[in-house]
């Protein structure tokens, strides 16, 4: 039958491992659902695999303890001691994932380590970079801008640019406010500052 093809050991390692990747990307890169979708059809692949080929459940445990260790190099030690234990972890339990007569490996213990040794450093890279974006603070802290008095630069309707503590800062305004006009910083709407016109005559 032309399903066939998908109960080979090989077939189906290499379904699930994409899955599993496609699922980590859209996870650490959310956009048009594109990776979502893929992931999702593969997924389903993956449910009828795994209802037709036995498992073995030590096996799936190797790969959960790897990816244990896989969450420990990128966010507690940054070891790379971690990283390679969790590449070691799912290596093993890749090749004996599918129950196979006789402790024989299932899946092509090549492609297992090449696979594997891939997967986990393109993700461990692309998770890395992630993070380092995740964690990156802006050079400013806007809530300390607000009280402050500055100068709009360009009209401001809906948005506009002012000058505050020296600097030119993207704004929004309830109410129009014209070019040259004294501001003051009332808050901040993510990386925007909202203003509102300061009265001279004050």
């Amino acid at each position: 039958m032309s399903f066939d093809i998908l109960l080979n050991p090989n077939v189906a390692y290499l379904i699930l491992v994409g899955a599993a990747l496609l699922t980590m990307m859209a996870v650490l890169n959310p956009g048009t659902g594109v990776l979502e979708i893929v992931a999702l059809f593969l997924w389903l692949i993956s449910g009828y695999i795994i209802f037709n080929i036995p498992v073995n459940f030590w096996a799936l445990g190797l790969l959960l303890l790897g990816l244990v260790l896989f969450l420990l190099s990128l966010r507690k030690t940054k070891n790379l001691v971690y990283l390679g234990l969790s590449i070691a972890a799912v290596i093993a339990g890749s090749i004996f994932l599918f129950d196979q007569p006789g402790w024989q490996p299932a899946v092509n213990p090549i492609l297992a380590v090449v696979i594997s040794v891939f997967v986990a450093g393109f993700t461990w890279i692309v998770a890395q970079k992630a993070l380092e974006a995740d964690s990156m603070m802006p050079a400013h802290d806007l809530e300390a801008l607000v009280g402050a008095v500055g100068e709009a630069k360009t009209n401001i309707r809906d948005e506009g640019t002012v000058q505050v503590a020296g600097e030119l800062w993207s704004a929004t305004s309830e109410e129009a406010i014209p070019e040259g006009a004294h501001i003051k910083v009332v808050g901040r709407d993510g990386f925007s500052l909202v203003v509102e016109i300061i009265d001279d005559q004050d």
